[in-house]
């Protein structure tokens, strides 16, 4: 979890291949009209995202064994419609701050649906995991390889 550009998507996908279980990439699972307003500038509002994290969690309790989710759980409401559908989650924070944010969702180019000037939005909303359980924050500037280790070897320590 975190805001657009901290790394969420790639390093859930390494997780995911690491350890044999599905993957779940949160962004596609939103819906035409949250595109849309993505594509034209517009932060998506709580009302928005209502209906994307009711499918989040629906995907998630429906899966039989583990499953790496990618999606930015940005407010800890958010998180909690997570925790209601699978009380034992667990969610990996990957803080990054704003400057680092705004220069990774540059790079991304003009053909990705979140533009750059998104990236203030997502830090306005965001509410970090402080003092929540099962929740593993680690610096986004790191290394795939070094936030692979530290997430493996918090997984292991169950």
């Amino acid at each position: 979890m975190g805001v657009a550009g901290c790394g969420k998507s790639s390093l859930a996908a390494l997780v995911a291949q690491a350890h044999g279980w599905e993957l779940v990439e949160g962004d596609e699972y939103h819906d035409e009209a949250s595109l849309a307003k993505m594509r034209n500038g517009q932060a998506l509002t709580d009302e928005d995202r209502k209906k994307w994290f009711a499918l989040l969690a629906q995907k998630l309790s429906a899966q039989a064994g583990h499953i790496v989710l990618a999606c930015s759980a940005l407010k800890k409401a958010y998180r909690d419609v997570l925790r209601a559908a699978v009380p034992e989650l667990r969610f990996v924070f990957l803080k990054i701050d704003v400057a680092q944010a705004h220069a990774r969702v540059t790079g991304r180019g003009q053909d990705h649906y979140f533009p750059p000037a998104l990236v203030d939005s997502q830090f306005e909303a965001l509410q970090e995991p402080c003092d929540e359980a099962r929740v593993l924050t680690l610096d986004a500037m790191q290394s795939q390889a070094d936030l692979m280790a530290k997430v493996n070897t918090w997984l292991d320590a169950g």
